[in-house]
């Protein structure tokens, strides 16, 4: 008996039909993760970076305080990034600087050097979600993003200004950390996060961070010239304003020893 071979347009559609089942079955948690790990491996590559920062804090009644600081950060390949802070500015700040190694899985190291104190205090992980120097931003807001730290779900996609955007929740894995969960907005041209809802313990909304201004430098890595942190609970708000983003210079793993706090200049 002979049998006719099915028509070429049939088994195109077939495999069109298998393609879509196929993305189907990609679940919420798989597309939120993806995401996640696309928007690390789309900024690797910086090495070393050094900029300046102005702080700019805001009390319930738009009182404001300004803070100059210098930072650094080194990039590493098997284990979240290095960072320095050195505060410049005002005088009673002067010469504090503050410490932290990121980690990908378990908790982060991080330092802070007091020069009225003369000593060198070590942030505890119960304490991570504490303010840092009196700021909007909590200590574990100050670290790199690490794919490990959290666990995800893709919500939907929208628009986000000019841009379109994934929105997905990020659920961090530290049982130490002062969130149950982020909501995120990356946009879908270069990765970029436009805005992070942070919730509190208790699952309300407590601040939300926006990224403004992004630049590109060295032809790929996008960095935002102004970070707002807004704290609904509070009513106190945050900025931080970047600027003179210097890469590759050469720093090292020497350049980030705790041992060195006390003299970092």
């Amino acid at each position: 008996m002979h049998l006719n071979p099915k028509p070429l347009s049939w088994m195109l559609s077939a495999i069109i039909l298998s393609s879509a089942s196929y993305a189907l079955a990609e679940t919420a948690e798989e597309k939120g993760l993806a995401i996640a790990q696309q928007t690390k491996e789309r900024d690797q590559g910086w090495s070393d970076m050094q900029a300046q920062m102005t702080m700019v804090l805001r009390n319930s009644q738009g009182q404001e305080s300004v803070r100059e600081i210098r930072l650094k950060s080194l990039e590493q390949e098997a284990d979240g990034d290095k960072s320095l802070s050195i505060f410049d500015k005002p005088l009673d700040v002067k010469g504090t600087a503050f410490l932290s190694f990121s980690h990908p899985v378990g908790a982060d190291d991080q330092w802070l050097y007091l020069p009225a104190l003369k000593r060198v205090k070590r942030i505890a992980s119960r304490n991570k979600s504490g303010p840092f120097m009196g700021s909007e931003f909590a200590y574990e807001d100050l670290t790199s993003f690490e794919v490990e730290k959290y666990t995800y779900k893709y919500l939907r996609d929208e628009p986000c200004g000019s841009e379109q955007c994934s929105v997905v929740e990020q659920y961090p894995v530290d049982k130490y950390s002062g969130y149950t969960r982020r909501v995120t907005w990356i946009d879908q041209s270069e990765n970029r996060l436009h805005k992070i809802e942070f919730y509190d313990r208790k699952g309300s909304p407590l601040k939300t961070l926006t990224y403004v201004d992004y630049k590109q430098y060295l032809g790929k890595h996008w960095r935002a010239d102004i970070m707002k942190m807004v704290n609904h609970q509070t009513r106190k708000d945050t900025d931080l304003i970047w600027s003179e983003y210097r890469f590759k210079e050469g720093l090292k793993n020497a350049d980030f020893n705790k041992n060195s706090l006390k003299r970092a200049r």
